[in-house]
């Protein structure tokens, strides 16, 4: 598997900027991963540090917005009966549709850095109707640390690499806890405001 991974990784890779943003759009591979081999690529001399950080916020941002416009246009009954095929379940529809309702809009940015809701929150926010040009803001607004974050620790890694999920986690459990803590604080400041 970890064989196939890098070989994927390899061929993305060889469309240079562009695979970033294709392996990004498409996330078969996770994007931490995309990035932070893009990071490598980076430290050999391959990529440019500012245009890989574009290429991932471009391939990140579409990916949420083809999310966003099948629910917007499908609906629910629509994702429950093909999110299978782009790895979307019931269940992160159902969780990502409490907390859109729980939070409201604001939640489209810190939820990005919160695992299974990060990728399916899209969806709630296109079949609330939620604005478009509020809905990319948010989402490009998260996804460029995002893709900072782990393009530099790849290329700061180098040939390892292959331990940003073990060196990143310390950051990324950080991270998350942080936008929990903002969007409970966030709750407060609305039901105090009511």
């Amino acid at each position: 598997m970890k064989e196939l991974v890098i070989s994927l990784l390899e061929w993305i890779m060889s469309l240079g900027h562009l695979g970033i943003a294709l392996g990004l759009m498409i996330e078969v591979i996770p994007s931490e991963l995309v990035l932070s081999y893009g990071g490598y690529m980076i430290a050999k001399g391959h990529l440019n540090f500012t245009l890989a950080v574009i290429a991932g916020t471009i391939g990140g941002t579409l990916a949420q917005l083809f999310l966003y416009w099948m629910g917007y246009y499908g609906g629910r009954p629509f994702l429950e009966k093909y999110g299978k095929y782009i790895l979307i379940s019931k269940k992160q529809i159902d969780l990502s549709e409490k907390w859109f309702n729980k939070y409201g809009t604001g939640v489209i940015f810190f939820a990005r850095f919160i695992p299974v809701v990060r990728h399916a929150i899209s969806i709630p926010a296109g079949i609330a109707k939620m604005s478009f040009a509020k809905f990319t803001l948010f989402t490009t607004l998260a996804v460029i640390p995002w893709s900072i974050f782990f393009i530099e620790l790849g290329s700061r890694l180098g040939s390892n690499w292959e331990d940003i999920k073990t060196i990143a986690a310390p950051y990324t459990r950080g991270i998350m806890i942080a936008a929990v803590v903002i969007i409970f604080l966030f709750i407060l400041y609305k039901v105090k405001k009511k």
